[in-house]
């Protein structure tokens, strides 16, 4: 309490006239005479001169605040769509599978996809699915849209296929509706090559493709593609076919092994 009494003592000179500019202040906003209006206006633009940055920069750190808000609400946004179409997408494999398992005259084991390209010297992927299942080396892997390759290791628990897209996979394969059959193999980032046609072959761009049934490991006319383009090599008695697989290997997520052929395939 006497600390307080003496620095009241020692500052007293400020506090009166802060106590008098205050009054002053107090009694010159109160006042609505013309003069002293003009006063206030003036004082209220030097007011606001001098406040003017410090509200620029308040608005301004606002502004960065909600748009950081927006932009975690445009991802969050992003996300969740995302989330949504991929979920719609697998929707839609499924019931393609599922309609294509109750249509098939095959005897069909459903499989995930767990991994893709598991073997560095291997176009291959991963299921989840081995011989505790029922998988055995050598079965057909397939799809709605299309063979995509063939069983090589079986464990237990898991089995990795051999895709389609390998350079070392070939398959015995039939034109309709001629009826021709050659070899096809791998060319390009969604397109084979059927080899070993006669150049009368009547071939057209648009005709399917299926499996010939000359393999041990495919039943016959399972579909793989559709022709766009023939051409006759030269030098040669051979036509070459260009074939459009169909289905989309990078986005595959669920698969069928052919464990058994029930009747023959439409």
């Amino acid at each position: 309490m006497l600390n307080l009494y003496l620095a009241l003592l020692k500052y007293k000179d400020h506090l009166i006239f802060l106590i008098a500019l205050t009054l002053s202040l107090t009694l010159l906003m109160k006042n609505d005479s013309p003069d002293v209006l003009i006063i206030r206006g003036k004082f209220s633009d030097y007011f606001s001169f001098v406040s003017s940055p410090f509200a620029w920069v308040k608005s301004m750190t606002q502004l960065q605040e909600e748009t950081q808000l927006l932009r975690e609400k445009n991802i969050q946004l992003t996300l969740k769509l995302e989330s949504i179409l991929t979920a719609q997408k697998e929707n839609n494999d499924l019931r393609d599978l599922l309609g294509f398992k109750r249509e098939s005259k095959l005897q069909l084991l459903a499989a995930r996809v767990v991994n893709m390209g598991s073997s560095s010297n291997l176009s291959s992927l991963t299921l989840d699915i081995g011989s505790k299942h029922g998988v055995k080396v050598d079965q057909p892997v397939l799809v709605p849209g299309g063979v995509i390759g063939k069983t090589v290791v079986v464990g237990e628990y898991s089995t990795i296929a051999q895709l389609i897209n390998d350079v070392n996979y070939r398959l015995s394969v039939r034109i309709l509706p001629s009826g021709n059959a050659g070899i096809l193999q791998f060319v390009s980032e969604g397109y084979c090559e059927i080899r070993e046609l006669q150049k009368n072959s009547l071939i057209s761009v648009g005709d399917k493709v299926v499996t010939s049934g000359f393999s041990n490991i495919y039943p016959e006319n399972l579909p793989v593609g559709e022709v766009v383009e023939i051409a006759d090599e030269r030098a040669s008695f051979q036509t070459v076919a260009k074939v459009r697989i169909q289905p989309n290997l990078g986005a595959l997520l669920n698969v069928f092994i052919v464990t058994e052929e029930f009747d023959e395939v439409n």
